[in-house]
């Protein structure tokens, strides 16, 4: 079984900055395509960024690109979001998504198996 754990989240002020990690279990990591995508108070899930098996290709969302840098370490089993010039419309529940069978860099919820529990990122004005 699968496990995905994410954390990093929390308050920020517009401007800051915020890493979110994702913690896989199992020895597989590396076969896994990974996704980022985040949830706001009424709205769907959405997608955030993605990254291949090697970390060769990544792939984000035009709102966040230029800002946001998603990167993944297979020896520690880890997806990283880096999250910079972070705004208000950033807040959001954050979750983490695996799959060993997607294309890298799939966008829809529905290509994902595996999912984390989600963090909450909060930017404050």
């Amino acid at each position: 079984q699968v496990q995905l754990v994410e954390s990093g989240g929390g308050l920020v002020q517009a401007g800051g900055s915020l890493r979110l990690s994702c913690e896989v279990s199992g020895r597989t990591f590396s076969s896994y395509a990974m996704g980022w995508f985040r949830q706001a108070p009424g709205k769907e899930r959405q997608f955030v960024a993605a990254i291949s098996w090697s970390g060769s290709n990544t792939f984000y969302d035009v709102s966040v690109k230029g800002r946001f840098t998603i990167s993944r370490d297979n020896a520690k089993n880890t997806v990283y979001l880096q999250m910079n010039s972070l705004k208000p419309e950033d807040t959001a529940v954050y979750y983490c998504a695996a799959d060993r069978t997607i294309v890298p860099g799939a966008r829809d919820v529905a290509s994902y198996e595996y999912w984390g529990q989600g963090t909450q990122v909060t930017v404050s004005s």
